[in-house]
């Protein structure tokens, strides 16, 4: 790759761009799978199969964390390095994966009700083992082309949706191939993605693979490891949503979520931030940030909250009951694109390992610490509380086990959120 400085407001403008664009995308595809499945619990088994890869992807984003640091410092051969690690991991992931699935994918099937056609739901399962090797590869290419080319990331994010919906439309609506019909499209265009973007850092590729990197990035990964456990421990919430709120639970907080999160798309605008601060350090390009996102972010979750209902029953009448849950995901959403800027201006201002160096003693007293441990706090609130509330007062309670688990969610996020606000104010005045 060709070296150039990083256009903070030119690469924010065009990721963004891509994400509306694949919003659109995104909400054919859903519409598609949605018109296509024969009752809501099929949507419950559609969301639940994320809920389970997302264990298994756990180690996904703990190297590339290391590796895009690496790389906007120019560091020979961390891109290829961090790539190569990354497959490695995502193999002996699905191994597990695998070897695992006919134990614990019975239990779920049988709870949603679904037992009599459980070798269908059963293969659905095993093809989504796929999607584990390809999240890992994504997520290594990705932290190497936003150390460089951040803008590159949204053709790619383009490049993916465009193939989905267009392999999504032969196979769920021509072949009417539902749900093996969506998964398969998802694995395909993360296919393309992928070459793409091998294409693009053909050239990192061409270096030696520095294994004294790794050695380094294993030392700092304890903490990216805390902090993804910590993640997936707080994303319990789900599945107790799933057992104790009662059949389509789990798919009105989905579906709610889903259309909320296109509020989260605004804080792409600051996705060069993180790198150009680690490259150059200019302080005054997080008010700019900040400024952008926020210039969308605020319309975008007025607009989710007054025409929350509208949006749900794009997809299925049987949705827009779960109006009262998109209102407070959408302030939920506001809240975690602030609380993401602030991570990157966290993320982008230490130097603990500024020398290709980390050390446990330091990484135990950078900030760094403190912020991978908000997770801990977070699920320390909601579990507990989660479990008694939908036990006590929501259970077999489709929307109110939803509403009570989003406002629940909410609260303890606008916590963390505070948390963290007071850390990085200390930093960055």
């Amino acid at each position: 790759m060709t070296e150039k400085q990083i256009r903070l407001q030119y690469s924010g403008f065009i990721i963004f761009g891509a994400k509306m664009l694949s919003v659109a995308t995104g909400m054919i595809f859903q519409f598609m799978i949605a018109r296509a499945v024969a009752e809501q619990s099929e949507y419950d088994v559609w969301f639940n199969v994320g809920d389970v890869l997302g264990y298994f992807c756990l180690l996904a984003a703990v190297f590339p964390f290391w590796t895009m640091r690496f790389v906007a410092r120019k560091k020979e051969g961390a891109a290829k390095t961090g790539i190569l690690v990354n497959i490695i991991i995502s193999t002996i992931a699905t191994i597990i994966y695998l070897s695992l699935a006919p134990l614990i994918v019975p239990p779920i099937i049988s709870a949603l009700g679904l037992g009599e056609q459980y070798g269908k739901y059963f293969f659905l399962y095993l093809l989504a083992s796929i999607q584990i090797v390809e999240t890992y590869s994504i997520y290594a290419l990705e932290a190497c082309l936003q150390a460089k080319m951040p803008e590159t990331v949204g053709y790619g994010l383009l490049i993916g949706q465009i193939s989905k919906v267009v392999l999504g439309y032969i196979l769920i609506n021509e072949l009417q191939q539902s749900l093996q019909g969506a998964m398969i499209s998802i694995i395909a265009a993360y296919t393309i993605q992928i070459i793409y973007y091998f294409k693009l850092l053909s050239d990192e590729l061409k270096q030696k693979v520095t294994w004294t990197y790794l050695k380094e990035w294993v030392k700092g990964s304890t903490l990216n490891i805390f902090n993804m456990a910590g993640n997936q421990i707080a994303a319990f919430i789900f599945i107790i949503l799933l057992v104790y709120g009662g059949e389509a639970a789990r798919s009105n907080y989905g579906m709610a979520a889903l259309i909320a999160g296109v509020i989260g798309n605004s804080s792409l605008l600051a996705f060069a931030l993180y790198p150009k601060l680690l490259a150059e350090r200019n302080y005054k390009d997080i008010t700019t940030s900040l400024k952008m996102v926020l210039m969308f972010a605020i319309p975008m979750t007025a607009g989710a909250i007054a025409l929350s209902d509208s949006y749900l029953v794009i997809f299925k009448d049987w949705f827009k009951e779960a109006s009262p849950v998109l209102v407070v995901l959408a302030i939920d959403a506001l809240i975690g694109i602030i609380s993401g800027i602030f991570v990157s201006v966290l993320f982008g201002v230490e130097k603990v390992d500024e020398k290709a160096k980390i050390s446990f003693k330091e990484l135990a007293k950078s900030r760094m610490f403190i912020a991978f441990s908000l997770p801990y706090l977070h699920s320390a609130i909601t579990l507990p509380t989660t479990f008694f509330v939908l036990t006590t007062y929501a259970q077999s309670q489709p929307l109110q086990a939803a509403l009570y688990v989003s406002v629940i969610n909410s609260l303890a996020r606008f916590a963390m959120f505070l948390i963290l606000y007071t850390i990085v104010r200390k930093m960055i005045k």
